[in-house]
């Protein structure tokens, strides 16, 4: 998960005006432009410096309101006025303490902000300091954003990485499945790292590890991903293998390799179309003993998946702090007990989501609305409704949860159960699964994990327990979402533990 948030202090005005913001556009475009206006603004503290730019993200801190509307045709000079007091974070601008601001609006013309926040041709407005309540002159998106080489070396590490981007090679596989689904050319795309001394006319053959991001991962961040595990082969830090990072983003967010109604088979069609293609391709070990499962957060709950649901093409997965596996615990909610509210849990109490030095600082109610706020796709939870819901009468899928009210609707509540459900799965299954499935399963977890994912493991583990399962379910002290990999100064000391397990699967014996 990664979440963006708006957490703000804020009292009732009586009698206050509605609070309009109007944004104009000043920039020359080919056409009108489309997309989603969202206005940030904060409270000028004493002495503080003007940032760089004004966004909502819980993890610096920031107190940020926004404000939200969407324009179907906006050109050079047109101004469209943004209702602050509906579409809104925390709630009304008219309600916000008096007081200085600086506020600064963006265009996003992508429709991902949710996603990937500002990005390429989206257009921003300077950051403005105004008086609040009170009546705003017009903002004026005036620059837009350019893109940008995101193969471009900007750390120390990406500067080492650099030389090892070149020796990857791209996936680029259209689906007949879910082609057929769509009603359109669909791709499915990655990068691949091959082994050192990798030869397409040699005998050898290697094992495989198919491994997917966390949300917010995309089609570069996996050649990154794959060019790290080329350099790591190369210092031989980890043993030998063929690597196919796949890219699990989508216009929805992210459809984690799940058979969904709304986003299509995708499990389907990596098990049935894209493997065999590839082990047509490579000199892969192309057997389950030789296909492993790697993933971090929405990767590591969508390989936990595509294991359990597909336990004969797998010889393995190792899912690092997975996106929930029992929704008695989602993200701390239990969405099963009846009247559930995702928002508080059955004493009223705010149902918390965002962990930092063991203080909780987010709660998952206002994470949701700020995501409503910020746009109707691309966001964690909505991605969470395009992968485990029904379709609605109107096409698309149903929320889980009202986000107003926070209340869970029972019948979606029940489909989640009953399709995606990891744990109430492996119960209801487990004679079926157990010849195929058992010994598998590695889930891997900080006890301080970042958004209480520990909670849903350690259910995930009971429930193996209880079925008498071989499974590898591991609580890491103190680790976080962000810093599990991590030991002793190494970022990938949790990596190369785990490709060992996995050399020790495909070739018994043999320690590189």
């Amino acid at each position: 998960m990664r979440p963006m948030l708006a957490v703000f202090a804020f009292m009732l005005v009586a009698a206050a005006p509605p609070a309009t913001v109007p944004v104009q556009l000043g920039v020359d475009t080919p056409a009108p432009l489309a997309g989603r206006i969202i206005v940030f603004a904060e409270p000028v503290k004493p002495g503080d410096k003007a940032p760089e730019s004004i966004d909502a993200n819980p993890f610096a801190g920031t107190l940020t309101a926004v404000a939200a509307r969407d324009v179907r045709s906006l050109s050079k000079g047109q101004v469209a006025v943004v209702d602050a007091d509906t579409d809104t974070v925390p709630g009304p601008w008219s309600q916000l303490p008096s007081g200085k601001y600086r506020v600064q609006a963006v265009l996003d013309v992508n429709g991902d902000y949710n996603y990937s926040g500002r990005g390429a041709n989206d257009v921003v407005s300077p950051i403005t300091e105004v008086s609040l309540p009170g009546a705003l002159p017009p903002i004026g998106l005036t620059s837009v954003i350019p893109a940008t080489d995101p193969y471009a070396a900007q750390s120390e590490r990406g500067k080492t990485l650099a030389p090892f981007l070149a020796k990857t090679l791209p996936v680029d596989f259209v689906s007949p499945e879910l082609s057929a689904f769509w009603g359109r050319p669909v791709h499915m795309r990655g990068w691949i790292a091959l082994p050192p001394g990798y030869s397409p006319t040699s005998k050898a053959t290697w094992p495989t590890v198919y491994a997917t991001q966390g949300f917010g991962g995309n089609l570069p961040s996996a050649r990154w991903e794959a060019a790290s595990r080329t350099q790591l082969m190369e210092q031989g830090k980890i043993p030998p293998m063929i690597w196919v990072v796949l890219d699990e983003s989508s216009p929805t967010g992210t459809h984690e390799f799940a058979d969904s109604v709304n986003n299509g088979p995708w499990g389907a069609a990596l098990t049935a179309e894209l493997i065999p293609s590839l082990e047509k391709q490579y000199r892969m070990d192309a057997r389950p003993s030789g296909r492993f499962l790697n993933g971090h957060s929405s990767g590591g709950w969508a390989t936990l998946w595509l294991q359990t649901c597909y336990p004969k093409i797998f010889g393995g997965t190792w899912s690092t702090s997975p996106d929930p596996s029992d929704f008695h615990d989602f993200t701390g909610a239990d969405i099963y007990r009846p009247n559930a509210n995702v928002y508080v849990d059955a004493t009223g109490k705010p149902v918390p989501l965002v962990r930092m030095n063991g203080k909780d600082v987010a709660n998952l109610q206002d994470f949701a609305r700020l995501e409503s706020v910020l746009g109707p796709y691309g966001g964690q939870m909505s991605s969470f409704d395009w992968v485990f819901s029904p379709k609605g009468a109107d096409g698309r899928p149903m929320q889980m949860f009202d986000r107003r009210t926070g209340a869970v609707d029972p019948v979606v509540a029940a489909y989640w159960r009953d399709h995606y459900d990891i744990a109430y799965r492996l119960e209801h299954n487990w004679p079926a699964l157990k010849r195929d499935l058992d010994g598998k399963i590695h889930v891997i977890v900080g006890t301080e994990d970042t958004f209480h994912l520990d909670g849903a493991a350690r259910k995930l583990k009971a429930v193996l327990e209880r079925l008498g399962a071989k499974a590898d379910v591991r609580f890491l002290p103190g680790k976080t979402h962000g810093n599990l990999y991590e030991a002793n100064g190494d970022p990938n000391a949790l990596l190369i533990q785990i490709t060992k397990e996995m050399q020790a699967v495909a070739r018994p014996g043999k320690t590189n």
